[in-house]
């Protein structure tokens, strides 16, 4: 499990002498819960990031558990070195927006006709409780032939969650080659 620190400081110097220290700065939040402000081990963070098996993991801020997603993450310009993080609480029984994967797999038939497989959609936005989160969108793309395209609404979505982004939305297709 990955262990965090309370940040008791937000100012600037503070900020700097963590990130000199190997720490990630981080925002731990979720409706009906405070916000924390955390750091972790910048190494121990891509490890456990890395090696989870799940869309969510666990940490542990002050003594307290927390199953968090990744919401967004911001790097360095130059050296793509991890800044900030800001991690969303999993609640079981609370509605909200999750940012899951798609996973294609197979061999597509257009790819013998001098196709490409072009995925448009890396992660698709759903609306769901915590308990109903789904870990990835498997989709088989193994009799898309060129020039077909796989939509939002072609695919199978489990029970209790629901995908905001339009039907008509184009999440893998393969296109000719030039």
């Amino acid at each position: 499990m990955l262990e965090g620190i309370v940040r008791e400081s937000m100012d600037k110097r503070s900020t700097k002498a963590l990130r000199k220290d190997g720490y990630l700065i981080a925002n731990i939040y979720a409706k009906g819960v405070e916000n924390i402000n955390a750091a972790f081990k910048v190494n121990d963070f891509i490890k456990a990031v890395k090696g989870k098996s799940d869309l969510k993991f666990p940490v542990s801020v002050a003594g307290k558990t927390y199953d968090v997603v990744v919401v967004d993450y911001q790097k360095h310009p130059v050296t793509s070195a991890l800044k900030h993080v800001d991690l969303k609480v999993v609640l079981d029984d609370v509605e909200s927006k999750y940012m899951v994967p798609v996973k294609p797999f197979g061999t597509p038939v257009g790819l013998k006709n001098k196709g490409i497989l072009l995925q448009s959609k890396k992660r698709l936005t759903v609306k769901c409780t915590g308990k109903n989160l789904p870990n990835s969108f498997d989709v088989d793309v193994s009799g898309l032939d060129v020039d077909h395209t796989l939509l939002v609404r072609d695919i199978k979505v489990p029970e209790g969650v629901k995908i905001v982004e339009a039907g008509r939305v184009a999440v893998v297709g393969v296109i000719k080659a030039k």
